[in-house]
């Protein structure tokens, strides 16, 4: 059988070239958890708010909920202001994630989104990568 998928064509190098590293201010879009035995995982959908010239874009990653990865995955809860009651019983609603809002450094850390207009006025050439591991 064959199935036409429009998304194969050579993608266009210059749109990815183009997309900036740094930080952003985002609001959770989509949440979608994936199930693997060996490493099962949150599928995050964000969509940029700020800087503006970004703002709408999306930017999908994964947070693994694994025993070696579970300090990320709080510490994303933590700063987008998941409910702490739901924290503290040690769920997860994924219904309650989408619409928080928060700080994402290229996925690899992350901030309250209180914290915007702090780093908003750090130039962008300053970032030269993440310290988080």
């Amino acid at each position: 059988m064959r199935r036409y998928f429009e998304s194969l064509r050579p993608a266009d190098r210059s749109a990815i070239d183009s997309v900036p590293d740094g930080l952003f201010l985002v609001r959770v879009d989509h949440v979608e958890y994936r199930w693997q035995a060996r490493k099962p995982y949150y599928q995050i959908r964000f969509a940029v708010l700020e800087p503006k010239h970004l703002a709408g874009c999306l930017i999908t990653g994964r947070l693994y909920s694994t025993t070696r990865a579970m300090w990320k995955l709080s510490w994303f809860l933590r700063d987008f202001g998941y409910d702490t009651e739901l924290l503290g019983r040690d769920e997860i609603d994924d219904k309650n994630l989408v619409g928080l809002r928060g700080v994402v450094l290229n996925l690899d850390g992350f901030a309250p989104a209180a914290q915007w207009q702090e780093p908003s006025t750090i130039p962008s050439t300053n970032i030269s990568g993440s310290e988080v591991a």
